[in-house]
């Protein structure tokens, strides 16, 4: 026993009056242990699905990363205090040197407290499908100041929280797992306007993502300069590679128009001219 009061006093080393023993450095690394531990515990207990569970994937994740930050700061502050420095005599000492670096990393607490908003609110989840300025996304994780996306080209893309928060963002995973889809197409005068609307209707019941077939409509949406111009409307469950989805039925509808010889026209325009043989004598050469 003695042996061990021995070893939990050896000094590491010193500083004028302050000392760091091993005792201090057990306690600093028995702190880390018990909160990783607490944190391990908690994301098995969110995880778990049971007949009582009714948190999904994107509300277990925002609700554990709230979780980990609050025992992280706590954990610090035990380590602070352990090693002999008052978080609350820091804080105060250190107000006006934290007004300037606020001022300096404004755009970074920015990002912080929008992560907050983004883990508490709960508006946008993991595995969620946004649009943001143009480009689709799929979440995969939501951090303090950034969250990491994957574009559809299998791109990582990291996106500042405070972009999520403040810009116009489409969620087309927020009120259902199903979202509609259109797609256009124009086919010659004097096609056979029910034909083309059954050719259009059998070709998105032909994949397999398309979701609910009763749902499915084709439209003849306008007369326009050189076509008639329908409209597919369809639902799916695969948003986030509907590009990919939408190019296989174009290529049934494009086959299906070639079987029953109904042409997809180009934009096309007359020329007249018009001579005037009259003012064409009266001209002069010299």
């Amino acid at each position: 026993m003695e042996t061990l009061n021995n070893i939990l006093n050896f000094e590491i080393f010193s500083l004028g009056d302050y000392t760091v023993k091993v005792s201090k450095l057990v306690i600093i690394i028995l702190i880390i242990v018990f909160t990783k531990i607490i944190l391990w515990i908690i994301q098995k207990a969110l995880s778990r699905k049971n007949k009582f569970t009714t948190l999904d994937t994107g509300t277990s994740y925002a609700i554990f990363q709230i979780i980990k930050y609050v025992l992280y700061v706590i954990a610090i502050g035990f380590i602070l205090e352990n090693i002999g420095i008052k978080v609350t005599l820091l804080l105060a000492g250190s107000a006006a040197l934290l007004v300037g670096v606020g001022l300096g990393l404004q755009q970074t607490f920015n990002d912080i407290i929008s992560g907050l908003i983004l883990l508490t609110e709960r508006s946008i989840k993991i595995n969620d499908v946004l649009e943001i300025d143009g480009d689709v996304v799929k979440i995969q994780s939501i951090g303090l100041r950034t969250s990491k996306a994957l574009n559809r080209d299998d791109i990582s893309i990291i996106i500042p929280n405070s972009l999520i928060t403040t810009s116009k963002v489409i969620n087309w995973s927020h009120q259902s797992q199903k979202t509609r889809f259109k797609i256009d197409v124009g086919v010659a005068y004097g096609s056979d306007v029910d034909l083309v609307i059954k050719i259009l209707e059998e070709s998105a019941f032909e994949h397999p993502d398309v979701f609910n077939r009763e749902l499915v409509e084709g439209r003849l949406m306008n007369f326009g300069n050189s076509s008639l111009d329908f409209q597919l409307i369809f639902f799916s469950k695969n948003i986030f590679r509907i590009n990919k989805a939408k190019s296989d039925i174009r290529r049934i509808i494009n086959k299906k128009f070639a079987e029953h010889k109904i042409t997809i026209p180009f934009p096309q325009m007359d020329v007249h001219f018009k001579s005037n043989n009259s003012e064409i004598g009266n001209n002069k050469f010299i």
